[in-house]
This record gives C-alpha cells, sequence and structure tokens, in this order.
C-alpha cells in the first residue's frame, strides 16, 4: 500500500510540475494548464478517497503519536 500512496503522489508532484511548466512556457491560449491542473486534483481526491477506503478495511493502521 505505501508503494501506491507514493506513486500516486510521485504524479501530482508531476502534474503540479508540468502544469507549471505551462503556464510559464505556454504562450497560447490552450487549456494544458488547466487539463494538468484537473488532473492533478482528481489525483488527489482519488488517493484521499484510497487512504480512507483502506484504513476502513484495515489495510493501513494509523500509528498515533503520542
Amino acid at each position: 500500500m505505501k508503494l501506491i500512496i507514493g506513486l500516486a503522489f510521485l504524479v501530482i508532484l508531476a502534474s503540479l510540475a508540468s502544469a507549471f511548466f505551462f503556464l510559464m512556457k505556454d504562450k497560447s491560449k490552450s487549456s494544458r494548464t488547466v487539463n494538468a491542473l484537473t488532473v492533478r486534483i482528481g489525483m488527489s481526491i482519488a488517493l484521499f478517497v484510497l487512504i480512507l477506503i483502506s484504513y476502513s478495511m484495515g489495510w493501513i493502521e494509523a500509528t498515533g503519536i503520542r
């Protein structure tokens, strides 16, 4: 499960980086920046839901820092 969460986090960061690149370099009125940010938001929501489902199914446990 740690591998899946880590990979999803890397995809989110890559999408954010590509959106920044398109924002800085793309001078046309294309929607590549918006598409990259949409992918980032979708992946972030999917990762959050995956973590919630994993916790409720018992695949991951809270460690609790005391």
